[in-house]
């Protein structure tokens, strides 16, 4: 063999060598990323069908919404659903999240009862095969005939999946605004105001991501025993009264938190001193205080406070709440500082009653006392709170509350959101939903190619290149 061709045959064998150490080297990365995951918090963002909510509160049906488990409100006309939990397969690409909380429809009234009475709740989106669904609990009053009918995780609507690639995802997954189809099976479930085909409003979720635990599933270590003195010193603080722990959830009103930032006030609200948002309520932790079983009275101070702000003048903080509970009736006070909404004149209230709910039956269970989504009214100083613009007696948000008498009795968690507060934006597709910033494509929030194969691909083809190039070169030379 000539001098040329031992040097061509050495440099296709070096490239081949080269190829071969980079793929080897590759695929175990690639295996890595590829690991099942357990979907774990997020929110899914859904309106079900704006007309229909206009139809329910408009003057046909005069009617309402309210929201259920911790669900809340996002914008003018969607509905956030929270907590996500399920799975997802970055091989396959199939994805499976079911979302807490509920909204129940009321319209037509007639007598004491409703002709309308609709709820839906725990929305569900399963993936596969490039198709999805989305399913959900079903309570619906038949039109017409106003029979009652209750289905667990109908398939609601068929979800629009083009351009939308699912395999290979390592962050957080997210899905912005997915066409979604009313079903033959959701038609009947929606008690037949719409027909199969109808177009619902569009979907948009994010769920976090984590890695399943190895093995059987089981967590290998147990958690450390508590020490004996533990309980034995829970059960004496029970008998003193001495309260452990305790926390007071409270959205104050979904429609006053929707003008603060809707088009008028265009504001916000932050929260200060331990208080916590959990989408639709605020949290008011580090409960002190008393309590007394027998009476079955209470008496807690929280920390935490909230404050709102916006344009013609907006600013109101509340803060330093408490509770008391005494003869089966409960009353939650708060410091007031207002400085007027729409040039009115400002209020300041010291421990000031804000709104009165009823506490039957505070009994512990498991060391636990609870009230949940109790109704609420605003009492005669609350008014004055919010400068008039609810009156006294007014419906405000529902309460929540859990007080922990010993040491082993766990509050109940917030709703959990996710690391989002909002859909990231996926890349753009020419047949996909729309997307809100394109420079975004490469963000580990989309399901996207993970990095490490995708920086193995690029050093893949420019040794390709090389090679390419090197018996370019050496063909130019013999000729």
């Amino acid at each position: 063999m000539s001098s040329s061709g031992q040097a061509r045959a050495t440099a296709r064998a070096g490239a081949v060598a080269v190829l071969t150490a980079l793929v080897g080297a590759l695929l175990p990365t690639a295996a890595a990323h590829a690991e099942d995951r357990t979907v774990q918090g997020g929110r899914l963002d859904w309106g079900i069908k704006s007309s229909f909510q206009s139809y329910v509160t408009g003057p046909i049906a005069q009617g309402s919404s309210t929201l259920q488990g911790g669900a809340a409100t996002v914008g003018g006309s969607q509905f956030r659903f929270h907590s996500a939990k399920g799975s997802y397969d970055p091989d396959t690409g199939a994805f499976s999240a079911g979302f807490s909380g509920g909204v129940h429809f009321l319209g037509h009234k007639k007598g004491g009862s409703y002709e309308l009475d609709l709820t839906i709740s725990r929305p569900t989106v399963k993936i596969s095969g490039g198709s999805g669904t989305l399913y959900a609990d079903m309570v619906s009053k038949e039109k017409g005939t106003g029979k009652v009918t209750t289905n667990a995780q109908v398939p609601l609507a068929s979800l629009g999946m083009s351009g939308v690639n699912m395999k290979g995802g390592s962050g957080p997954i997210a899905l912005n605004n997915l066409p979604a189809t009313l079903t033959s099976q959701g038609a009947k479930a929606f008690a037949g105001y719409y027909t199969a085909g109808t177009e619902l409003d569009r979907v948009s979720l994010s769920t976090d991501l984590a890695a399943k635990p190895s093995g059987s599933g089981k967590q290998s270590k147990k958690p450390a025993p508590k020490p004996a003195k533990s309980s034995e010193a829970g059960k004496k603080e029970t008998k003193a009264g001495r309260i452990e722990d305790a926390a007071v959830d409270w959205g104050v009103r979904r429609t006053f938190r929707e003008y603060v930032t809707g088009s008028i006030a265009q504001g916000e609200w932050k929260l200060s001193a331990g208080a916590q948002d959990g989408g639709a309520l605020f949290r008011f932790p580090e409960g002190e205080g008393t309590y007394d079983k027998k009476k079955q009275t209470l008496d807690a101070d929280f920390a935490g406070t909230v404050r709102f702000t916006g344009e013609h003048g907006l600013d109101l903080a509340l803060s330093k709440v408490a509770v008391k509970v005494k003869d089966g009736k409960g009353t939650l006070f708060a410091n007031v500082e207002s400085k007027g909404d729409g040039g009115g004149k400002g209020v300041t209230l010291k421990k000031a009653p804000l709104i009165t709910f009823a506490a039957k039956g505070l009994k512990p269970k498991d060391g636990l006392v609870s009230l949940t989504e109790v109704p609420s009214k605003l009492t005669a100083d609350g008014s004055k709170a919010f400068g008039g613009m609810y009156k006294a007696g007014s419906a405000m948000d529902p309460l929540s509350l859990a007080v922990a008498l010993d040491a082993d009795a766990k509050l109940p968690a917030l709703p959990d959101l996710g690391s989002s507060a909002s859909p990231s934006p996926q890349p753009k597709k020419a047949a996909g939903p729309k997307t809100e910033n394109a420079a975004d494509s490469s963000d580990s929030s989309s399901p996207a190619l993970p990095i490490g194969v995708g920086a193995g691909v690029a050093v893949l083809l420019a040794a390709a290149v090389t090679f390419g190039v090197l018996r370019k070169r050496r063909g130019a030379d013999r000729t």
